[in-house]
């Protein structure tokens, strides 16, 4: 989930700072871009938007051909570039997005990041559901076409600890039991994880692989890619 950050010869202004049940979630400015900043932790920010937007884009083109108006789950809101990508492609009927911190979808709904997500937030197909993402796909009977996760930094690297489980053996096959047969899994993260590759295998996963987005520093964010078997 964090990605490229913005200009660093601009200082951060903090724009609203709240504490939840999950910890202290921020929202800064730094010069054009806008910064979420959870317990300390760098998630994402406005300054590009290509790794988030392929997130969508891939899901979208691994689906069987032919499939009519797929149903996706966006896991985490962030700063609204995966759900505005959605909402932007006519071929995706029900979208739904699961975000668990308040202040995040407030700051969609009414804040500075509207500019971002508002028309994606007005479209008809769109649902945003205040929930955590790891509890609702354990309990929920809905299912989709896609599964498009963007919670945390990676699989090796977890904004908080309970987020560990959405990569665990049981939180994989909660994935897979929430896709349609050749449903496609696709999950952000911050550097590539050979050992998340094999964990999706382990999990009954087919065609794992991995796509990448080049930054201007460092390793390339990467999507993982699975798929249902039909």
């Amino acid at each position: 989930m964090p990605h490229t950050f913005g200009p660093a010869a601009d200082a951060p202004v903090t724009l609203d700072r709240r504490e939840g049940p999950y910890g202290e979630v921020v929202l800064r400015r730094r010069g054009e871009d806008f910064e979420i900043i959870a317990n300390g932790c760098f998630l994402m920010d406005t300054s590009d938007g290509r790794s988030e937007r392929l997130l969508i884009d891939a899901a979208l083109a691994a689906l069987p051909a032919g499939r009519a108006e797929p149903a996706v789950l966006i896991g985490g809101l962030g700063v609204g570039f995966s759900l505005a990508r959605a909402a932007a492609e006519p071929r995706w009927g029900r979208i739904v997005v699961a975000e668990r911190e308040r202040a995040i979808v407030d700051w969609h709904l009414d804040g500075p990041l509207a500019g971002i997500s508002g028309p994606a937030l007005a479209d008809p197909r769109t649902a945003v559901l205040a929930t955590d993402l790891v509890a609702y796909l354990r309990t929920t009977t809905d299912r989709y076409d896609a599964l498009c996760l963007d919670i945390d930094n990676g699989p090796d690297w977890t904004v908080t600890e309970d987020n560990g489980n959405l990569y665990s053996p049981a939180g994989l096959a909660d994935c897979h039991a929430r896709l349609t047969p050749g449903g496609v899994l696709a999950v952000w993260s911050a550097q590539p994880s050979a050992a998340f590759e094999q964990a999706l295998r382990d999990a009954g996963f087919h065609g794992v692989r991995t796509e990448e987005v080049g930054v201007a520093r460092g390793v390339p964010d990467v999507v993982h890619l699975a798929v249902r078997a039909l």
